[in-house]
């Protein structure tokens, strides 16, 4: 993430404003779900899994995301 000069406070604000696009409810050890946020106009994804002992979040991964792969709404992948 901080490769990407994507800073603590803008993950913080995509997880406590974004909407999930995706749950991964199968991914061990602990299920996880894509969150598309922005800050300003730049969209940003964060995946994040939600532990159950103790209860926490673990960032799995931050990036922005490319259009390459996504539609324009960020929400849809690409079918390639």
């Amino acid at each position: 993430m901080f490769e990407r000069s994507i800073g603590k406070d803008d993950i913080i604000q995509v997880l406590e404003q974004g909407e999930v696009i995706r749950e991964y409810r199968e991914d061990q050890p602990y299920p996880s779900r894509l969150v598309l946020g922005y800050v300003g106009e730049t969209p940003i994804h964060v995946v994040v899994a939600s532990g159950t002992e103790p209860p926490r979040d673990v960032i799995v991964t931050v990036y922005l995301p490319d259009m390459d792969r996504w539609l324009p709404d960020y929400r849809t992948r690409r079918n390639k």
